[in-house]
């Protein structure tokens, strides 16, 4: 299908419903209940009879790692300066009390530096005891351990600990000295602290013949228990980490002796560094040497080095100093760095990489390092990546989801995951204008903690049109790397062409930049840009950075003026260009969102006489949003003649200025314009590609289209006042898509018709007066989708509709007057063949054997021919019901889906139950059906709506899948309401006041709750059946039922309000949708807790849901 008029095709797809749906299903409900949860607890605990406290580690507030406790003469010059020197190679940091004066007993700053300490390590050795300083640091350490849960680490150097427990040897001779004149009490502790360090498990020098060994066990023992008692899991409160944990974990393999490089790319601001950091902190101890070195980018701005092996040499220093944790070391070349590290594993981070020359300096090649060793770079730019050719594995950081956002937001704003009362609403607003870049969310959730309602909503306004400086900064540095070539296209794509597809994007720009796609490319590779099925989407942040810098970079445009800058997109400088036609030849392009004015804007007549230059002019018009704002009180004397883009919605002339050129255009774009008609006389329109007209209601006439040979696109749908197509229309030979959707005055197609020979999508549905399409359609051979529904004035189609060869899917739907199609054809590629509701048409189409997809229900057709068995390919195939159809034996082996609308029918016939092939039955106003028998195990879609007096299901339902929908049968007994509900089905709809009291999860009132699996065993994933029940708001029934009903859902954790993956999210309730009834639906999810919150939204204004319920099948 060719690319349609983008309006349209946002509202015909479910999933832009869908995407806002979801994004804002409720979401702050789900904090209330969370709240509510946490404010229960509290009580709860605060009720409860207070219990003492056991020693925990990790609830106290550590300020040292290490305290050492020791013998300066015994140890200080050899075995604890040696500890000192592998503890500094490890990163271990050592209690320092050299400023401490020593005298008879230990001060308040000492017994600080113990208690905050993690670990003490005592070095027992044999004239420890003969200090009263050391035995009184033991004492302490001792009494750490019992009430602040410190660990303590016994090194038992040249000593027995026998004789430290039993205080005999040389080890109990100092002691006894030392207790000469003590204090009885004293010399208890003494001997209570000795006693316990003894039997604690330690290290014993006479166990090690290398005491090198010795230290090098001691050091990485302790290592790991730092680590170990740094809550490595919990990751801080970083909202999402866990998830990217598990991605880079399994991408580190860390079980593996290969050496891996892998690569962490995404925009700044998106939390590569944050990524990095916590694998750093998490794994670093189970390597040999680590270093995580930040901002190499940086060193690049220092103007050291004079040429490129130079700088290598400096990076290589800076590097290898820091790994080896030896400031002084000389880096002569640049093999150092694999001599020394080619047999060490090691764990090297590489932050914000982004030339070649860095990596090449300090990781070239994989052989540089040991077995085992994981080398991480993060980047911007992912061609720097793919450059090398060790790096295999690259991870692209992705966007939070619209929860995990808020919760990044609400922790910097508010301190926790969720809003403050009465500030839900605006916490929604800030977090989507900033897009979820972690970055923005965390700068100005910092901001605005601690505002008041009144300031938040005072500071809005200018969040959508202000870059927060801080993160301009970040943000900005991607963009000053640039080339000028570069730079200009990222700004045109921020101000201009933001969500555009490359191709219209080529178009514009191809006099300004000759190679684009390159352009493009790069700016994709540096994480600027992404590119998605040939759309450009820029993130809202550095779309803002673009449209700060041409508002205020020195060098680019004037700051002062704004009628001197290349391009306007404030809307306040715009305004002051149009009122006070200060335009200038300056200007390139003008992007202006009309729905950003508080009040009008009155245009003066010669405000674009100045803007001679003029080439984008892009008035925008939200759907929805048709008031005028922009108003031209004395009209308009001039456009530039240069333009090549002109969109302005709602355009408020009924004709384009006289002296309008069209040389340069190449798109025009005037929905819901008060045109009457574009020009007088005839223009060129020889650069002309995209014209959309949609909704002009007023439109008569379309110009003369003689030159337009390069228009690939026209939209005019709801151009309900155009009669006609004009004849040139077939020299539009490149024309591909034409929609004509709703245009209900337009009687015939041009002659001409059938030039337009690139024709592939054409769009007549709604043509209401259409009573013929001309005989040279035969002509346009490429249609491959051709839509016709509700031409109502249809009579025949033409005989040449035969040579359309590669039609796809031809649809007819409502076509009242439609009695034949031509025969004697067979449309080979022919897939769909809809005819629904052709009241007239009798005979069987066969107007292809190809066919995958026939509608004929709510046709006349009552006969099936025999030929059909040879139709290889059909695979549905839906009809109405006839009793002449069981004249037919081998219909009953076709016929897929059957519709029933027969007010006498008491029962289903017979032969009907044994159709084979049988997957949807749909029974309409079956008024005097009682019972339903036994149907075929293939159906998968059954529907009853108002058989009034339909009370049994005589049957089972053996398909899982399948759907179920008895819209208003009040009479169904208790035996086939339990059946429905019990029955596993993706989708069900039966009459009900209330939720069932199967359900075992119910919410009375409201649309959440809060589902506890403590009984039920945890698996990686469990499947619910929901329930809801809907309600009116007021007298709006009628309008609730004419369009499909999405219900969504969302499913938190309780415990950390993430979201919890479900499949599928959202059910679609097709029309009737009716207050007393239920529907009910089924998904799984991943458990991840045994708490969830379920909570569920319809996207309808008019009904509500009045009860919800949640069961595990």
């Amino acid at each position: 299908m060719k690319v349609l008029d983008p309006l349209f095709t946002l509202l015909m797809n479910p999933y832009f419903f869908l995407g806002i749906g979801v994004a804002a299903i409720g979401f702050f409900m789900l904090f209330r209940i969370f709240r509510f949860q946490q404010e229960n607890k509290e009580i709860d605990c605060s009720s409860a009879s207070p219990s003492p406290a056991s020693p925990s580690s990790s609830s106290h507030n550590w300020t040292h790692q290490v305290f050492p406790s020791f013998r300066g003469e015994d140890v200080r010059r050899n075995f604890l300066s040696h500890i000192q020197k592998e503890f500094q190679r490890k990163r271990i940091t050592l209690f320092v009390d050299n400023e401490i004066k020593r005298g008879e007993s230990i001060g308040p700053k000492l017994i600080q530096g113990i208690k905050g300490s993690k670990i003490a390590l005592v070095l027992l050795s044999k004239n420890y005891a003969s200090s009263s300083w050391c035995l009184d640091e033991l004492v302490e350490i001792m009494k750490c351990k019992e009430e602040l849960g410190q660990t303590v680490l016994p090194i038992f150097y040249k000593v027995d600990p026998s004789d430290v427990k039993k205080l005999t040897g040389k080890f109990g001779s100092a002691f006894k000295s030392i207790c000469a004149g003590k204090r009885n009490e004293v010399i208890r502790k003494w001997r209570q602290a000795l006693a316990k360090v003894a039997t604690t498990t330690g290290y014993s020098s006479r166990n090690w013949d290398n005491e090198a060994d010795m230290i090098e066990k001691i050091a990485s023992d302790i290592l790991k228990m730092l680590n170990y008692t740094s809550p490595s899991r919990d990751f801080g409160g970083l909202i999402g980490m866990e998830a990217h944990m598990k991605e880079m974990e399994q991408l580190l393999c860390l079980d593996s002796d290969e050496v891996r490089m892998i690569g962490i790319c995404g925009p700044s601001g998106i939390g590569k560094t944050t990524i990095a950091r916590v694998l750093f902190n998490q794994f670093n101890d189970r390597f040999e040497l680590s270093a995580f070195v930040e901002n190499i980018k940086e060193l690049m701005d220092r103007p050291l080095c004079s040429d490129d092996y130079s700088t290598k040499l400096y990076i290589q220093k800076q590097f290898m100093s820091q790994i080896t944790n030896y400031k002084e070391i000389e880096i002569r070349h640049l093999g150092v760095a694999q001599d020394m590290l080619h047999d060490k594993k090691v764990l090297v981070v590489l932050d914000s990489i982004n030339q070649s020359i860095q990596l090449d300096a300090i990781a070239k090649e994989t052989c540089w390092f040991g077995q085992g060793s994981r080398i991480i770079i993060t980047t911007q730019d992912q061609k720097l990546l793919k450059a090398h050719d060790d790096i295999n594995h690259i991870y692209k950081v992705g966007f939070p989801s619209a929860g995990e956002a808020c919760q990044i937001f609400c922790m910097y704003a508010f301190g926790k995951k969720f809003p403050k009362d009465g500030f839900e609403d605006l916490t929604w607003q800030v977090t989507k204008l900033l897009g979820g870049l972690p970055l923005g969310l965390r700068v100005m959730g910092s901001h605005f903690r601690g505002m008041s309602k009144n300031e938040w909503i005072n500071a809005l306004p200018r969040l959508k049109t202000r870059l927060d400086s801080s993160i301009q900064s970040i943000l900005k540095f991607s963009y000053d790397a640039l080339c000028d070539e570069d730079k200009d296209l990222f700004l045109y794509i921020a101000c201009l062409f933001n969500n555009k597809r490359i191709s219209k994007v080529e178009e514009h720009l191809a006099h300004k930049f000759l190679d684009l796609r390159q352009g493009l490319y790069i700016l994709a590779e540096k994480s600027l840009i992404s590119i998605d099925t040939e759309w450009i989407k820029m993130h809202n942040l550095l779309e803002q950075l673009g449209k700060e810098i041409v508002r205020h970079e020195p060098g680019h445009q004037s700051i002062c003026d704004p009628g001197k800058r290349q391009l306007l997109v404030d809307a306040r400088d715009i305004c002051e260009v149009l009122t006070d036609d200060t335009g200038s030849s300056t200007v390139i392009g003008i992007h202006f969102d009309p729905s950003e004015l508080l009040g009008e804007l009155n245009i003066s007549e010669g405000a674009f006489e100045g803007m001679s230059n003029l080439k984008f002019l892009r008035f925008k018009c939200t759907y929805g949003d048709q008031s005028d704002k922009l108003y031209l009180p004395k009209g308009l004397r001039f456009l530039s003649p240069k333009l090549r883009l002109l969109q302005w919605g709602c355009f408020p002339m009924s004709c384009l200025p006289s002296n309008f050129c069209t040389k340069y255009l190449v798109e025009l774009n005037l929905r819901f314009s008060k045109l009457h008609k574009l020009w007088e006389g005839n223009l060129p329109l020889k650069n002309l590609k995209w014209m959309v007209l949609s909704y002009s209601k007023n439109l008569k006439e379309l110009p003369n289209l003689s030159t337009a040979t390069k228009l690939q696109e026209l939209f005019l749908i709801d151009c309900t006042s155009l009669v006609e197509l004009p004849s040139s229309i077939g020299n539009a030979i490149s024309l591909q898509t034409l929609h004509l959707g709703e245009c209900k005055s337009i009687v015939e197609l041009p002659s001409y018709f059938g030039n337009a020979i690139n024709l592939s999508w054409l769009n007549l549905s709604g043509c209401s007066s259409l009573v013929e399409l001309p005989s040279s359609i035969g002509n346009a051979t490429n249609i491959e989708i051709l839509h016709m529904d509700m031409c109502t004035n249809l009579v025949k189609l033409p005989s040449s509709i035969g040579n359309l060869y590669k039609l796809k899917e031809f649809t007819l739907k409502g076509c009242l007057k439609l009695e034949i199609l031509p025969t004697n054809i067979n449309l080979e590629s022919l897939d769909e063949l809809n005819l629904t509701d052709c009241l007239l048409l009798k005979r069987f189409p066969e107007i292809s054997t190809n066919i995958k997809h026939l509608y004929l229900n709510g046709t006349a057709v009552e006969e099936v021919p025999s030929s059909i068995k040879s139709w290889s390919r059909l695979d549905d195939l839906h009809m109405s019901y006839s009793e002449s159809l069981k004249k037919f034996p081998h219909a009953l082996d076709i016929i897929t889906t059957l519709y029933v609308n027969d007010l006498e029918m008491h029962e289903i016939p017979l032969w009907v139950t044994k159709i084979s092939c049988l997957r949807g039955l749909k029974l309409n106003r079956c008024k005097k059906l009682v019972s339903l028998p036994q149907l075929p195990d293939s159906l998968s879609y059954l529907e009853a709506v108002n058989c009034e007096s339909l009370e049994r299901l005589d049957f089972s339902f053996y398909n899982p899948k399948i759907y179920l929908n008895f819209v208003n049968c009040f009479k169904l007994n208790k035996e086939a309401r339990e059946l429905i509900i019990q029955t596993s089905t993706d989708y069900a709809v039966l009459p009900g006041r209330e939720v069932p009291a199967k359900f075992t999860y119910r919410a009375n009132i409201g649309n959440s709750m809060i589902v506890n699996l403590n009984d039920r065993p945890l698996s990686t994933t469990s499947r619910f059946k929901a329930c809801i029940l809907l309600v009116n708001k007021g007298d709006k029934e009628n309008e609730a039922n004419r369009r499909d009903l999405m219900v969504s859902y969302r499913v938190m954790d309780k415990h950390n309000l993430s979201v919890v993956p479900c499949s599928p999210t959202y059910h679609f309730i097709r029309p009737p949708t009716l207050a007393e009834h239920l529907y009910t639906f089924e998904f799984e999810e991943d458990v991840t807790s045994n708490e969830h919150i379920f909570e569920f939204k319809v996207d309808n204004n008019e009904m509500v849901i009045k009860e919800c319920g949640v069961l595990q099948p």
